[in-house]
């Protein structure tokens, strides 16, 4: 039997944003629906002017429906660690978010002070929930609003109090799911060099700057590789701090 391959979630997802079925997506970019379809069910990357089309139609960049395209022309699909770098958070577009999301598989890691853009965007947790019911597992790490790093972490941005407040808000929705099967919530103190949100295979690093906040910094996407430098580096510091983490309960707010 041949390989199975995994549906293509971001693409499906794009479509269902602008209300495009598959039949209606192959005549707005002229091809057979049975091979629009091949792009969803089998994965299939399209050709590149086919692609360009496709694009234009969604209303959205070839990497957020195939991260799997380098930025290199001349290199294979899944060759390289680095899919994408953003400019800054913000420019991340709706649907990456939401394709990363939705299309999770087994495991969420997620390192930040608040990170409570994903609560209040993406409805992050009714998504733990349906997730973890499925089998998806969670870590997440969250700051501490008392812990010294957070409070001079607060100032260095230009949010003195603010961030506080952000961090007290996701905690207190975390909190609601700490405990599920598959779900661990813990706090941290940690200084946070970058923020870290994993994706089964796909890392998003947005890296914290003085004088700006999270969303106004840079991002880099990654995709773990068999031999993967950069992917292990960020895993590694990922462990750390985790190991390090205060489990959250229901008692400690």
């Amino acid at each position: 039997m041949g390989k199975s391959r995994m549906a293509n979630d971001r693409l499906r997802t794009a479509m269902l944003a602008v209300n495009l079925t598959v039949d209606r997506l192959a005549v707005a970019v002229d091809v057979d629906p049975k091979t629009a379809e091949r792009w969803i069910s089998r994965e299939r990357v399209p050709h590149r002017a086919t692609r360009h089309k496709v694009v234009e139609v969604l209303g959205c960049r070839e990497v957020d429906l195939w991260p799997s395209l380098s930025e290199d022309p001349h290199a294979p699909p899944g060759d390289t660690e680095l899919v994408r770098l953003y400019p800054s958070r913000s420019a991340i577009t709706a649907t990456t978010w939401t394709s990363l999301l939705t299309g999770l598989r087994a495991r969420m890691d997620l390192q930040v002070f608040s990170g409570i853009f994903l609560v209040e965007q993406y409805d992050l947790v009714a998504l733990i929930r349906a997730k973890s019911a499925a089998g998806v597992r969670f870590r997440l790490l969250v700051g501490d609003e008392s812990a010294p790093a957070v409070l001079r972490r607060a100032v260095e941005e230009g949010t003195p109090g603010g961030l506080e407040g952000r961090v007290q808000l996701m905690r207190r929705y975390l909190v609601e799911i700490a405990g599920l099967d598959g779900v661990e919530v813990r706090t941290h103190g940690e200084t946070l060099y970058n923020s870290l949100y994993r994706f089964d295979d796909e890392l998003l690093v947005n890296g914290h700057t003085l004088g700006a906040l999270a969303g106004q910094s840079p991002v880099w996407h990654l995709r773990r590789t068999s031999a993967g430098p950069i992917w292990e580096h960020y895993r590694r510091a990922f462990e750390r701090a985790w190991a390090a983490g205060v489990p959250e309960t229901r008692r400690e707010l």
